[in-house]
């Protein structure tokens, strides 16, 4: 039942859709593919999942405001971020994940936030002190993660 949306597409929602992003480690060749673990563990739902993972990325690309490929993705980024009922953000061990870390400081105060932070980031520290500043829930077990989501999600799902 959950339907999912990946960059360029436009992230639009149908009326009352309620919604999730995956904001997390990307890194292609470190970071492990999470955010399909997490649409088949919540494919059940009525939810619409935005995960930016594009399925035809160029790292060839140069991360500049003036390159409209890569400009279109960070747009599309924020967007979805901002229009995402919860914001679900992994940090794999393996990552450095910088643009998880800007995100998790542009939407600490949100109240959308679930955060999943296993043992090994190595900036663990610095994303525990941030989620307990701001009463984000944080979790560092993969399936106490979805069971999160789960939760949260439910809140909005329910008559």
């Amino acid at each position: 039942m959950a339907r999912v949306l990946k960059p360029p597409t436009g992230p639009q929602l149908q009326p009352g859709e309620t919604s999730l992003f995956l904001a997390g480690s990307i890194e292609q060749g470190v970071a492990e593919e999470w955010q399909r673990r997490v649409e088949l563990a919540l494919a059940d739902l009525p939810v619409a999942i935005f995960n930016p993972r594009r399925q035809a990325w160029d790292a060839t690309w140069v991360q500049s405001i003036d390159i409209p490929q890569f400009r279109g993705q960070v747009e599309w980024e924020l967007a979805a971020l901002e229009r995402a009922d919860v914001i679900g953000m992994y940090f794999a061990p393996t990552s450095k994940a910088p643009i998880t870390l800007l995100e998790l400081g542009l939407f600490a105060r949100s109240g959308k936030l679930v955060v999943c932070c296993p043992a090994g980031f190595w900036r663990k520290g610095n994303v525990e002190v941030v989620c307990a500043r701001y009463g984000v829930p944080l979790v560092s077990d993969f399936a106490d993660f979805v069971a999160q989501l789960r939760n949260r999600l439910g809140n909005f799902l329910a008559p």
